[in-house]
């Protein structure tokens, strides 16, 4: 049974033409019309996904590619933040637990390695005002809808529960130690009625297989046992349910505080 962990986040690294080269963007500003846009997109990052998975990612990235046109973006940029978004997403997918906290830190740091000249670990790609709206870009769109991407992209985890009873026996086990003394008292009911007349054998007979049929049904010790177990494990279910819709909300309302609170920081800044 494989078990759900957090992923640590990569390190931030430079970006620069790591998922689309400078002939794909030459190819995504020839296009007009949101339909070339996606067909230019899904070839150059190679999304082969079923719908409505692969519809969802395309508009992702294509209203990334009109964001960076509003902003007046040039090739560079547009590229550097299309594969900072892709690695970002990424690294939400990995696990169904909750990292928002870790992939705003990641998306933080990788902008920072495009906004400040270090070579070789950082360029000046986006100036700070620039990196301003693309966090606010970013808070509004895809950290906002952070829990929805991670349930449509990641892989959905499953319960398997099994039940062992201790301390009753097999129903095989049973099953075989009935038939074992069936037979013994057919045995002992045919020694003492041989001399009886055929009517009297055809009496005995139906007797034989009406205890041959009482010792294959399920005692009543056992089926209390298996309503008590079943109406246990029911109550058991509807309150892991409960916790789990608890634990939604709260993360709900944690991400909707985080939000207010980075908008309120990025206007005070301004």
């Amino acid at each position: 049974m494989t078990e759900a962990s957090e992923p640590c986040p990569p390190k931030a690294r430079v970006l620069l033409w790591a998922d689309l080269s400078y002939s794909d963007m030459e190819e995504i500003d020839k296009a007009e019309s949101i339909p070339d846009i996606e067909r230019v997109l899904c070839r150059t990052l190679r999304i082969e996904l079923p719908e409505p998975r692969l519809g969802i990612l395309l508009e992702l990235y294509t209203n990334i590619v009109m964001f960076c046109r509003e902003q007046h973006f040039n090739r560079e940029q547009t590229s550097v933040l299309l594969s900072i978004v892709n690695n970002v997403h990424q690294l939400n997918t990995e696990t169904p637990l909750n990292n928002m906290d870790q992939c705003f830190t990641y998306c933080s740091e990788l902008l920072l390695c495009h906004s400040v000249r270090r070579p070789p670990f950082s360029i000046s790609l986006f100036s700070l005002e620039e990196v301003n709206q693309i966090i606010k870009y970013l808070i509004n769109t895809y950290m906002r809808h952070y829990v929805l991407y991670k349930y449509i992209f990641t892989p959905q985890m499953h319960l398997d529960l099994s039940l062992s009873y201790t301390g009753m026996p097999e129903d095989t086990a049973i099953e075989e130690q009935a038939s074992k003394e069936c037979v013994t008292d057919a045995e002992k009911e045919t020694e003492k009625e041989a001399a009886e007349a055929n009517e009297q054998e055809t009496a005995s007979l139906e007797i034989l297989t009406t205890d041959t049929e009482t010792p294959n049904q399920d005692p009543p010790s056992k089926a209390t046992l298996r309503s008590i177990v079943e109406k246990e494990v029911k109550e058991e279910v509807m309150r892991l349910t409960t916790q789990l819709e608890k634990r939604l909300q709260e993360s709900s309302d944690q991400l909707n505080t985080a939000l207010t609170a980075l908008e309120t920081s990025i206007q005070s800044k301004k």
